[in-house]
């Protein structure tokens, strides 16, 4: 199983490791999850150094995939060699997620065509001049696709993610880790309510 979390140079630390620590949660030594990059060291908005772990034609052969955000995500999306190779993304095969600005690299490969999806407040109107309604939440899910809006919300990606290939419990025992202590059970079952309802994602 691997799971690959797009992250480019101007990323944003808070929506790569999140996700990235959240995934790692799960027991399983078949899973791996990885940083995956146009080169082999990206630098976050904040001056982050990181590694790559995996290519983007790796990402585009994962089994899931988390597009990243960050401060030069418009530039990604101007970029036809990036561009080209994320071509390879499909919802048919796997699943994809997109965190903030990384929503905007879904809506510019076709990939939320009439599908209402989340993003943060900056990304939101290029994402709207993309064609995409934005809707006013954190998460939302369409089939193999979902998106997420604010920093925050990332824990909702991972939460989805996990439910799907490994089911809710296996969530929620990832959650258990990194919740407040005292807070645990509220975060699980506020995460499970808004990744695992259909109702509620659409409500």
């Amino acid at each position: 199983m691997h799971i690959a979390i797009l992250t480019f140079d101007g990323y944003n630390e808070l929506d790569s490791f999140i996700a990235l620590g959240i995934l790692n949660r799960v027991p399983r030594p078949d899973w791996r999850i990885s940083i995956a990059g146009p080169t082999p060291t990206v630098r976050s908005m904040n001056g982050v150094l990181v590694e790559s772990m995996a290519t983007l034609q790796e990402a585009c052969a994962a089994d899931a995939v988390i597009v990243g955000s960050g401060a030069k995500t418009r530039e990604v999306v101007e970029d036809p060699a990036i561009m080209s190779v994320l071509r390879g993304l499909d919802p048919s095969r796997q699943l994809l997620a997109a965190q903030c600005s990384g929503t905007l690299v879904l809506a510019k490969l076709g990939l939320l065509d009439g599908v209402p999806a989340c993003t943060d407040n900056t990304t939101k109107p290029w994402v709207v001049a993309a064609g995409v309604d934005v809707l006013n939440r954190p998460f939302f899910a369409n089939g193999n696709v979902a998106t997420a809006g604010g920093c925050l919300a990332s824990h909702y990606l991972a939460t989805w993610l996990i439910t799907r290939l490994e089911g809710a419990e296996a969530a929620a025992e990832a959650l258990r880790y990194v919740a407040p202590v005292g807070e645990q059970d509220e975060y699980i079952n506020r995460a499970l309510r808004h990744t695992a309802s259909p109702a509620l994602q659409r409500s």
